[in-house]
């Protein structure tokens, strides 16, 4: 329904960038500009403005790209209804993910794998971002889909349950404290190594945390690192305690290269959602997505384990 050149259009307003757009849709910026400048010359109207090295909408494109947002979605519609009635129907379509750290290293990769074998016909982009960027990446309609932890709900936006998962403590093997079971309390001494604001991992903490009577403001933080093998590197060679998602430390684990330092009385569990605009929970290929990762991930979790 929608042609090849009003999606490279989406693209470049979509990221108001005719370089990020030639990065995204891998074709070069000339093949870009010849299909904006075909769509303005069938619509006999500029769509961009040309900014130095920025360009921005014109009340035409704004108007064009809120129109194709809308066919998109209408697209998607007919594709899941024509799914229900004959199983085969598989159209070429593309779905852009967004998820933080943990579920894009450690869980999807099997499982987008898995959904490629059977889906063929279905192009697959994963965004690796914190869970607070994703949610604003999905209302900004630069993802399709989003599955993120720790978040604060909006009333725009569907969350579907996919996974649980505990966030537990660990040190290097070399670092003594791993001798020496800790209490809550024992954190005001204990120096932390933790994940950049906005984490998912560092909002879920923070909240079991203040269960407890302890701010983080009040611990003896070292030093913040953004994403979880930066903050694995680090504690291996550091004396700082960590908070590390457990699926993110099993191969760690196992190695001994990190230990899990238990501290009484203190347990931190994470819930992934899946997160799509309201509106777009049926469509086709999300819908089948989210039921096939929920399906297979037991499978892979044991794996993990």
């Amino acid at each position: 329904m929608i042609s090849y050149k009003h999606e490279v259009f989406m693209e470049v307003a979509r990221l108001l960038s005719f370089t990020k757009a030639s990065q995204t849709l891998y074709i070069s910026q000339s093949a870009i500009s010849k299909q904006v400048k075909a769509l303005e010359e069938q619509y006999k109207t500029g769509l961009f403005e040309r900014l130095g090295n920025t360009v921005a909408l014109t009340q035409a494109g704004k108007l064009l790209y809120k129109k194709l947002l809308e066919a998109r979605q209408l697209q998607n519609e007919l594709y899941q209804e024509l799914r229900a009635l004959d199983e085969q129907f598989s159209p070429q379509v593309s779905m852009v993910l967004g998820a933080s750290t943990t579920i894009s290293l450690y869980v999807l990769p099997p499982l987008m794998s898995a959904y490629l074998q059977l889906h063929p016909n279905v192009q697959l982009t994963l965004k690796n971002r914190n869970s607070e960027n994703i949610l604003k990446a999905l209302l900004d309609h630069e993802i399709d889909m989003g599955i993120v932890e720790g978040i604060n709900k909006v009333s725009n936006v569907t969350y579907t349950p996919f996974l649980t998962d505990d966030v537990i403590a660990v040190c290097s093997s070399k670092n003594p404290i791993k001798k020496h079971p800790l209490e809550v309390n024992d954190l005001f001494d204990t120096p932390l190594a933790l994940r950049e604001s906005g984490s998912g991992t560092l909002a879920v903490l923070e909240e079991a945390l203040a269960a407890k009577g302890i701010r983080l403001l009040d611990l003896p933080l070292k030093i913040r690192l953004g994403g979880t093998e930066a903050l694995k590197n680090f504690v291996r060679v550091d004396t700082c305690l960590s908070f590390l998602p457990r699926q993110a430390v099993s191969k760690e684990l196992q190695s001994g290269e990190l230990v899990e330092v238990p501290i009484q009385g203190l347990t931190v569990k994470r819930t992934f959602n899946f997160i799509q605009r309201k509106g777009t929970e049926n469509n086709f290929p999300y819908k089948d997505f989210v039921q096939f990762t929920k399906r297979q991930y037991s499978d892979v979790e044991n794996l993990l384990h």
